[in-house]
């Protein structure tokens, strides 16, 4: 097995302190969002051997296994992070693997860069995710009921959102929430400006339901990304809960610190919360226009003490081993390719004796023997 060096990517709305903190380190006063671990192109980790996307290229069968390269091609399928949030990041939805596909093909037949500012689709992949909380972890998934955002929108008491209010009432769920949307997402910026300062006054002065949109309404002053969330499920999860997030499922990450694994793709449609680029047409042919329950996960232990974290698709599977001290050392074999993470105490794998924040990455078929006292999470494939 091979000992990860990860970079730390400075987005703007990362925690100045949650990474520095899990790894021990001081503060540098700059943001730290999120620690990639895997063979993403765009920050692969690095190993005693190279980066670890060359390792793979070189020799795709042997580190990854047949059944993964058979199903999901000579790349490693995920990607593994921590996420540091201090702010909140901008409200979002993923594209399922048949709107990806014919996304990308689309904008490559167009001739857009990759990295046009208003490019969607920089691969052909879907992105589904899961985070598992670290800390207290706040988030946004998925659409509340109409009635429901309906009266949280009329307690606002703001005389410009009464026809949204009116909307939500009137329509069956799936039009209610479309027009909504589109609604807000298409007014006129000047206007949606002013009502989402008069919904940030009275979200201040209300508190309790609404104070988590007058925080997000103090990184987005006037942003129709403020009104928009309001439509959405807030979650709090405590430490060891997770969310599942997938395809056309609106979301967004406020505050908080954990461990997030998704499908090795870069591709995000934008709704609000953000400087960057909003493509309102295409976004809602993506957006899945449905109430549903933020659905929060816990693990599901194992008679051998691993805890998985359970979804509906193979490109991960996440876990977590809570090892104590003096325990029989745990094997960890798969036919797929691991990374573990230590979040928590100290833990060894094989030789190598690994603090929070540090990983390591196991080859198909390769034992891993885990012992010490503290927290690995366990990332892999299913095959």
């Amino acid at each position: 097995m091979d000992r990860l060096e990860n970079t730390v990517r400075p987005y703007a709305w990362g925690s100045t302190t949650a990474i520095p903190r899990l790894l021990g380190e001081e503060p540098t006063g700059e943001p730290q969002a999120e620690m990639w671990m895997g063979a993403h192109p765009g920050a692969p980790s690095r190993t005693p051997r190279g980066p670890l996307n060359e390792v793979i290229d070189k020799a795709p069968e042997e580190e990854l296994g047949s059944r993964t390269v058979a199903r999901f091609g000579p790349r490693l399928p995920f990607l593994l992070k921590i996420l540091a949030a201090g702010a909140p990041l901008s409200l979002q939805v993923h594209p399922d693997l048949e709107q990806a596909k014919e996304g990308y093909a689309d904008e490559e037949r167009r001739g857009i860069p990759v990295d046009a500012p208003h490019r969607n689709y920089k691969d052909a992949n879907h992105k589904p995710e899961l985070i598992c909380a670290l800390t207290e972890f706040d988030g946004l998934c998925g659409f509340r009921a109409p009635d429901e955002a309906a009266e949280l929108l009329a307690g606002l008491g703001v005389d410009s959102l009464k026809p949204y209010v009116d909307l939500l009432h009137a329509h069956p769920e799936e039009d209610a929430l479309r027009e909504v949307l589109t609604a807000v997402l298409s007014a006129d910026p000047e206007a949606m400006a002013h009502t989402v300062g008069e919904a940030t006054t009275a979200c201040a002065r209300l508190g309790g339901a609404y104070a988590p949109y007058a925080d997000i309404a103090h990184h987005y002053p006037g942003d129709p990304g403020v009104i928009a969330a309001m439509l959405l499920n807030h979650v709090q999860l405590q430490p060891g809960e997770a969310l599942y997030l997938g395809a056309g499922v609106p979301h967004a990450y406020l505050n908080g610190l954990g461990v997030e694994i998704m499908a090795n793709s870069d591709n995000v449609l934008r709704c609000g919360l953000t400087p960057k680029h909003v493509d309102v047409p295409e976004l809602l042919r993506i957006v899945r226009f449905e109430a549903s329950d933020p659905g929060v996960l816990r693990p599901e232990a194992s008679d051998d003490g691993e805890e998985v974290y359970e979804t509906p698709i193979d490109e991960f599977r996440l876990s977590r081993y809570v090892l104590a001290e003096g325990a029989a050392p745990r094997e960890l074999t798969r036919a797929t390719p691991q990374i573990l993470l230590c979040t928590a105490g100290t833990v060894r794998a094989g030789e190598l004796l690994l603090a929070a924040g540090q990983s390591v990455f196991v080859p198909a078929g390769e034992t891993a023997e885990v012992s010490g006292a503290g927290t690995v999470f366990r990332a892999t494939v299913v095959a």
